[in-house]
């Protein structure tokens, strides 16, 4: 099943561990389990833990924007979707969501760009010509989708204007 046309990834569910003090998943909670989604879509298209252990190269992240739109609680299952909005030889921007498994509700949203790294080296590489084929078939596929509306957002406190 996709959920908003994107790739839908593997589900989870809230750990007694995930939560904190205020009675929800606390934050860096909701950066691992995008993270094991990352590994999940990676896995999915072969740049995972054994292309790791094939090649001597993998994926860092660069950089990471989250979204907490409403609060998940122990127990609660989870659905993730994986949309790549972007991607080049050496890199890939790419946007995640976490929606509550049973009420259908987004729950947050994680975007990212990804930079591919030799492991010996520890410098950016090119992709290989099989792992950037697979990524750019990808990207056309997307290339359809909606823009979500939270990807290239700047932090900040927004102020209304006075009059």
């Amino acid at each position: 099943m996709q959920i908003d046309n994107a790739l839908e990834l593997p589900s989870a569910r809230v750990l007694p561990e995930w939560i904190d003090y205020n009675g929800h998943m606390n934050v860096a909670y909701y950066v691992l389990a995008f993270d094991k989604t990352l590994d999940r879509f990676c896995d999915r298209i072969d740049i995972g833990a054994d292309y790791v252990r094939r090649t001597n190269q993998s994926i860092f992240t660069l950089e990471m924007h989250v979204h907490y739109v409403q609060e998940v609680v122990e127990g609660d299952p989870l659905r993730f979707s994986f949309q790549l909005l972007d991607a080049d030889e050496k890199r890939f921007h790419y946007f995640m969501r976490m929606y509550h498994g049973e009420k259908g509700y987004l729950a947050a949203t994680c975007e990212q760009v990804a930079l591919h790294v030799d492991l010996g080296s520890r410098k950016t590489a090119h992709f290989p010509a099989e792992p950037l084929e697979r990524l750019t078939t990808l990207l056309e596929e997307h290339a359809r989708l909606p823009r979500p509306a939270q990807a290239g957002s700047v932090i900040a406190i927004r102020r209304r204007s006075a009059k």
